[in-house]
């Protein structure tokens, strides 16, 4: 028989030290926690053992003789009752939240649900189906971070499993893994682009839910948490967590920097009718919001069955030593949070002083780490855009649907497509912060593919099993002619070179820069604007796309590279008239600048505006025009030289170095950027 004593409080989760390991859990209403132990194979339980009440409702347990690599798990008695918020039933196998690691894999079965009467599902034994916690001491992460500044920042979003699981010359037990992120092919072509961070869908160990699962579908995002610690196994090579660490270890020895997507705002224990895996058998009624009259109410602001109660001191806790966690431990560089707005939402609504925003401001690991919201969720208030405070950086949807909608050509559109390329001053300025708090981006995992926008009118999401009712009805898309893919060359070139118009507007706006994956590669999911399920070809990148002439990676390199040259987009703070050094100046086609009727002539399709700094005498020219026609412009006047240079256009010509330009003529649904030339360079090859 083991050799048991009290056990100490801190930390949560399993400790291994000298003799043995210590366990602790958060369990305060609870009667009795039983420690369990089980076989190397996590199939058979081996021990029970009663754990220590402790003040402030922990409890603990210290076991000698056991150590690194051990499996357990708890199971918890006391008071069923669902009206009231409490499922406690020792028949039900709970996951450690504060576990790092785990073996087995979780199988959906009847014996997981904890709803039904006792008598029926609640005294079935649910361990045979549930993954068993691991005893694992993680190494600190040592690697060089790369510490790259936000107005040097260009974000890559992408799925582990997607990016490359057909990834040409990748072995094949890497494909779809962290150590396939980390090759050295996938590395090169993100470099290549000017990538500076990968923005990874979530890696926190996750489920499928059973009504995909029932459907041979599965959960292919990951938005669906089983663990804030764990990294999700399918993506380590032989379930080898340590390989998230190489993966990050690897990219920083490339300058690039890594962002994961986290989901604190639920949990795949869904709502009453969802299983007991973790939270739900310990806390129920602290870890989840819910609404205490007429009975306990799962909240749902985020539309998966549950809603993490942020205000609760212990699941505060919870989620910043997660965060840490990742930081110190995995060494990823920051965070975008998923339904951001739950974060800040007490029951009084939304607040920018919530406590937990409090919390990572004064934390001297967090506070240094980027931070990304998704600043919305379907809650009450919770479209809150612009309202998170320093330094938090926001998803921008408004420049997102904007954009589209002018390259779509919809009529007057000129006043917010110039807030947005301005860097959103409406949304971001009056809590004292800056352009580059907007996250600027024209698609995402979330909707159509750059390519899909330009390909279909209408949303294609029937393969995911909902008779297509799922997914966003309105995505400011069109198709150029024909509904999905076609062979008219006509068509397919207007494709490109639209897709290549909004590239020219994302990389010469004001802000920080992100594209999806496979935007480069002319990726499509044959319109379907809702892909959270398909994990198959329609989902993962196709790398023989390299070859094609549609792909719009070289487009994203040369516009990278101008950006990248151009102090104006490294400035942290809004230019206003007073300013001495920066000027953002808009004009109209014949050269003159705008007036209060330009701006408002909804049949102008038309932005003209250079983007000026008068310190380095540098300036750059940008023309966007959306109208189906051709139109003649006169070219402002260059502050800084006699005339502009040509520097990119989305018009598949070969442009003439050196050929001075004052006006020409545009072709319709065009994008220009010009330079000035700086004659106090003229000598040089330095051009801005």
């Amino acid at each position: 028989m083991l050799k048991t004593s009290i056990g100490c409080t801190y930390p949560l989760g399993n400790a291994v030290c000298e003799k043995g390991v210590n366990f602790a859990v958060y369990a305060p209403n609870a009667e009795q926690v039983i420690l369990c132990l089980f076989d190397d194979q996590a199939n058979t339980e081996i021990a029970r053992m009663e754990m220590n009440k402790r003040e402030g409702g922990l409890w603990t347990l210290f076991v000698e003789s056991i150590g690194e690599g051990a499996l357990y798990g708890y199971r918890v008695d006391g008071l069923y009752d669902p009206g009231e918020g409490f499922f406690f039933n020792k028949n039900k196998l709970l996951l450690d939240p504060y576990c790092k690691d785990f073996r087995g894999d979780f199988t959906w079965s009847e014996r997981h649900y904890c709803h039904l009467p006792v008598g029926e599902f609640n005294s079935h034994d649910n361990a045979i189906d549930m993954p068993k916690s691991r005893v694992f001491t993680p190494k600190v992460y040592e690697g060089k971070k790369p510490d790259i500044a936000w107005h040097d920042s260009f974000i890559y979003e992408c799925h582990v499993k997607g990016a490359t699981q057909t990834l040409i010359g990748l072995s094949k037990e890497k494909q779809g893994t962290f150590l396939g992120i980390c090759d050295s092919g996938f590395i090169e072509h993100l470099k290549s682009m000017g990538v500076t961070a990968i923005e990874l869908l979530p890696v926190h160990a996750f489920i499928s839910e059973q009504f995909l699962t029932t459907k041979g579908l599965q959960n292919y995002w990951g938005y669906n948490t089983l663990s804030f610690f764990v990294p999700h196994k399918a993506y380590c090579v032989n379930g080898n967590v340590t390989e998230f660490q190489k993966m990050v270890a690897t990219l920083h020895e490339h300058n690039i920097e890594v962002i994961i997507d986290v989901v604190y705002n639920h949990t795949a224990e869904s709502g009453i009718d969802g299983p007991m895996l973790s939270m739900k058998g310990l806390h129920n009624r602290g870890y989840y919001r819910m609404l205490h009259t007429p009975e306990s109410v799962y909240i749902n602001d985020t539309g998966c069955g549950n809603t993490i109660n942020i205000d609760d001191p212990i699941t505060l806790r919870l989620i910043l030593d997660s965060l840490r966690y990742w930081v110190e431990y995995m060494g990823v560089d920051g965070f975008r949070f998923d339904l951001a707005t739950i974060l800040g939402r007490t029951n009084d609504g939304f607040h920018g002083q919530h406590a937990f925003f409090q919390a990572i401001s004064q934390d001297p690991v967090l506070s240094q780490v980027k931070l990304i919201a998704e600043p919305w969720d379907v809650g009450p208030g919770g479209y809150q855009l612009g309202a998170f405070p320093p330094p938090w950086r926001e998803w921008n949807d408004k420049y997102r649907d904007i954009v589209r909608r002018f390259w779509r050509g919809d009529s007057g559109t000129l006043p917010e497509l110039a807030k947005r390329i301005h860097g959103s001053n409406d949304l971001f300025e009056h809590n004292l912060r800056g352009p580059l708090n907007s996250i600027n981006f024209l698609t995402s995992h979330d909707g159509f593919s750059l390519a899909d926008w330009v390909s279909y009118e209408n949303k294609h999401n029937d393969a995911n099993g909902e008779h297509n009712r799922d997914g966003h009805s309105e995505n400011y898309s069109f198709n150029c002619g024909v509904e999905g893919e076609t062979v008219d060359p006509e068509i397919i070139n207007r494709r490109k070179r639209q897709q290549t118009n909004a590239l020219v507007t994302l990389f010469m706006s004001k802000g920080v820069p992100m594209i999806c994956a496979g935007t480069e590669l002319n990726h499509t999911q044959k319109g379907n604007n809702n892909a959270y399920c398909q994990d198959n070809e329609n989902s993962w990148l196709n790398w023989h796309n390299l070859d094609s002439p549609q792909i719009l990676k070289a487009s994203i390199t040369s516009l990278m590279k101008i950006r990248s040259k151009l102090s104006v987009f490294k400035h942290p703070f809004y230019v206003h008239a007073d300013d001495n050094r920066f000027a953002v100046l808009w004009y109209n086609s014949a050269g003159q600048i705008m007036s209060e009727s330009d701006w408002h002539d909804e049949l102008n399709k038309t932005l003209i505006y250079i983007l000026a700094d008068n310190e380095k005498r540098s300036a750059v020219l940008v023309i966007l025009h959306a109208d189906c026609d051709g139109a003649e412009i006169q070219l402002p006047e260059s502050p800084f030289s006699t005339s502009w240079e040509v520097a990119y256009s989305s018009l598949d010509i070969d442009i003439e170095a050196d050929q001075p330009l004052n006006s020409f003529r545009l072709t319709g649904q065009s994008a220009w950027v010009l330079l000035s030339h700086n004659e106090e360079t003229a000598n040089g090859s330095e051009k801005v």
